[in-house]
């Protein structure tokens, strides 16, 4: 049975605007358990800020983040998918871009997120990456 992006992905994702402070972004990102959240201008993706992103391309770069928006550290050159794509074809260019989330779009609009922990619980439940996506971080 075929199974399409719409069904597994995250769906209403959590953004913030272009001029959103790093430390702003840092603090969703805790308060709502996610690794990721959509930088989105006028309901138009415009780009994609990881947890890693915040610490390789702000902190590490020793710039205020209470200053520094997530432009300055946000992925633009995105891979998307659409909701009515196949699953596999998503994994497939999930692995040849080698990213771990992929913004779902519907047009210009960002609809949803998929992740790979979605996509292992989905195959294969009981797989060690399945747990650490559904793993909730130790305080």
């Amino acid at each position: 049975m075929t199974q399409y992006v719409r069904d597994i992905m995250t769906a209403a994702p959590v953004t913030v605007g272009p001029q959103t402070s790093v430390a702003q972004a840092a603090r969703l990102m805790r308060d709502h358990d996610l690794g990721a959240v959509l930088v989105t201008d006028g309901g138009r993706l415009r780009g994609l800020v990881t947890d890693r992103d915040l610490v390789v391309r702000s902190v590490a770069e020793g710039v205020d983040p209470e200053e520094t928006t997530v432009v300055r550290a946000c992925s633009e050159d995105l891979v998307t998918v659409r909701p009515d794509d196949e699953l596999d074809l998503a994994v497939r260019l999930m692995r040849e871009h080698a990213v771990r989330r992929v913004p779902v779009v519907d047009g210009e609009h960002a609809v949803g997120v998929l992740s790979l922990g979605d996509v292992a619980m989905e195959r294969d439940p009981d797989s060690a990456l399945a747990d650490i996506a559904v793993a909730r971080p130790h305080t």
